[in-house]
């Protein structure tokens, strides 16, 4: 019996590892040798390929596709009909699969609806992907981006609320957690 729940139309191949708690829904196909954590949630036509590694407890929305050499950590949601590449230059025929780039999203951080994420571009923690943004080059840790091509246009708590630093400090006005802001970083201090 498995440990997790898959619609009868989801396509899983062999070699995957998909722990207890997982749901994965109608027309998803999940590739070989992908690893998927705890209590994850798996939406309608999802494509998860090969190698694929999602943490415990990521939400990925309807229509998303994982490409080979992405790896997303615990608690990232991945917003509908968002993408990820993980060819830099793709031609249909050229074969470029020696060349995928890895993407790493961190721990919390969310991608809003039709976004892109071209590849060989980390997503920081808690990071927040605006929707229909694109993004070109790293995210860092609590940035807010938007846009085509994505800029930082501030920063968010791991709560999902705009941060607004006054000497420095800044407080989610619904958590009370306390951030810092030094050298154009931000650390979470309480």
């Amino acid at each position: 019996m498995n440990e997790y729940f898959a619609h009868e139309t989801a396509v899983i191949d062999e070699g995957c590892e998909i722990a207890e708690g997982t749901k994965i829904w109608h027309f998803s196909h999940i590739m070989p040798n992908c690893k998927i954590g705890k209590g994850c949630n798996i939406g309608q036509n999802v494509v998860v390929s090969p190698d694929v590694i999602l943490g415990n407890n990521v939400k990925v929305q309807n229509n998303v596709s994982i490409y080979t050499g992405v790896i997303c950590e615990d608690d990232v949601f991945l917003g509908p009909s968002m993408v990820f590449t993980n060819v830099i230059n793709p031609r249909s025929a050229i074969k470029r699969r020696d060349e995928f780039k890895k993407t790493l999203v961190k721990k919390g951080a969310s991608i809003g609806a039709n976004a892109t994420i071209v590849c060989g571009n980390d997503i920081g923690e808690y990071a927040f992907i605006g929707a229909g943004a694109v993004v070109t080059k790293e995210v860092d840790p609590y940035a807010l981006v938007v846009g085509n091509p994505s800029k930082q246009i501030g920063w968010i708590s791991e709560y999902g609320h705009r941060l607004n630093f006054e000497n420095g400090v800044a407080v989610c006005p619904e958590s009370g957690e306390k951030y810092q802001l030094i050298n154009n970083k931000v650390t979470k201090i309480a």
